[in-house]
């Protein structure tokens, strides 16, 4: 069988060949070796410019006095209903705490379907009511959007991309390139839960205990932090690659090595005993309601006080600290004292999941 072209009549020869990415066209959830490939072999080298080089989960923009913040994400969650959610409330919370992750006061969302033919126009509206609701909720406005249709049995339901605006109102900079030796990592509450809670109704399953997503509008703890003016360094939100994948995409950015303990990390029985039943590693489980915070030691105490102040920050728990160490590094402490490499994952652990 003849190779596949390596060139496009657009931007010359491909600097990979179609070959090395085997898997490109599977369905995966992101946060993995592969994606890290694509990124940075495929769109960075394409769309290059400060804002992307900045590896954020928005954009920080200077327009004119204001400093705003903009980002975008498309969801494809399978099944379209979950506990504790839906695609709705998923698409507004994501794109609301990707602008909370940058600083950024969210303002204005837009959102994009993809409909496909003889969907319920039931399972539409409550996935419209959803979204109004979340958006409420967090404070935001849905401002402009569209639809398209494609036909039957191309579009698995429904797909929602939403876009975000928002206002950086705090004189901070908080970017994956801002966290330096000295930091302390923390982590706003359990692991696990929204992964879970995906896999045990597309699998028909139940378990000693409910499982539930914590798909949250991250507003009032983010706000607490940033209220209260401490020199926080970096946010990021934990979704798909779970906390390990985001520890070791800033470890990378900031070229400095993550040392954390797994016994410090909170993790809701249920969700440990599904994991175990499934081989997966809650370390690299979706969420889409829990963040890390990167703050001077010196600060840790006061934040992390702020963050158990808020419902959504109850189970805060300090898990680790930078250090200069291997820039790009990432360690685990076990619970039984030995300590190993937290690596990016070379697949994807739990497909379709936001």
């Amino acid at each position: 069988m003849a190779e596949p072209a390596t060139t496009s009549s657009f931007t010359g020869t491909c600097p990979v060949p179609f070959r090395d990415y085997p898997h490109v066209l599977m369905a995966h959830g992101g946060g993995g070796r592969l994606t890290q490939q694509l990124l940075r072999d495929i769109f960075l080298p394409a769309f290059a410019n400060p804002q992307l080089d900045e590896a954020h989960d928005g954009a920080v923009l200077e327009v004119g006095a204001e400093r705003l913040a903009f980002t975008t994400d498309s969801y494809v969650v399978r099944p379209l209903f979950f506990p504790g959610g839906d695609i709705g409330t998923l698409a507004v919370n994501g794109t609301v705490n990707d602008l909370l992750m940058c600083g950024a006061r969210p303002r204005w969302l837009s959102a994009g379907f993809i409909i496909e033919e003889g969907l319920a126009m039931e399972t539409l509206w409550r996935v419209a009511q959803s979204m109004r609701q979340s958006a409420a909720a967090a404070g935001v406005t849905l401002v402009t959007g569209d639809t398209k249709v494609v036909d039957k049995g191309k579009g698995d339901g429904l797909f929602v991309t939403t876009a975000g605006v928002g206002v950086l109102e705090w004189p901070l900079h908080l970017a994956p390139r801002a966290v330096q030796p000295g930091d302390a990592v923390l982590l706003s509450g359990d692991l696990g839960r929204h992964g879970m809670a995906i896999l045990s109704v597309r699998e028909g399953l139940t378990f000693e205990g409910p499982i539930e997503s914590d798909c949250a509008p991250l507003v009032g703890p983010v706000r607490a932090l940033l209220d209260a003016g401490l020199q926080v360094h970096c946010l990021r939100d934990l979704t798909r690659g779970g906390l390990a994948s985001a520890l070791n995409e800033i470890a990378v950015t900031a070229q400095v090595q993550i040392d954390i303990d797994e016994s410090a990390i909170p993790v809701q029985e249920a969700v440990r005993g599904a994991c175990e039943m499934f081989g997966l590693d809650p370390l690299y489980v979706a969420n889409e309601g829990r963040f890390v915070a990167f703050v001077p030691a010196t600060e840790s105490g006061r934040a992390l006080a702020l963050l158990r102040g808020d419902p959504l920050g109850a189970g805060a728990q300090r898990i680790g600290q930078v250090v200069a160490g291997s820039a790009g590094l990432v360690t685990l402490r076990g619970r039984i004292g030995a300590q190993r490499i937290l690596d990016l994952l070379s697949g994807e652990q739990l497909p379709r999941i936001c």
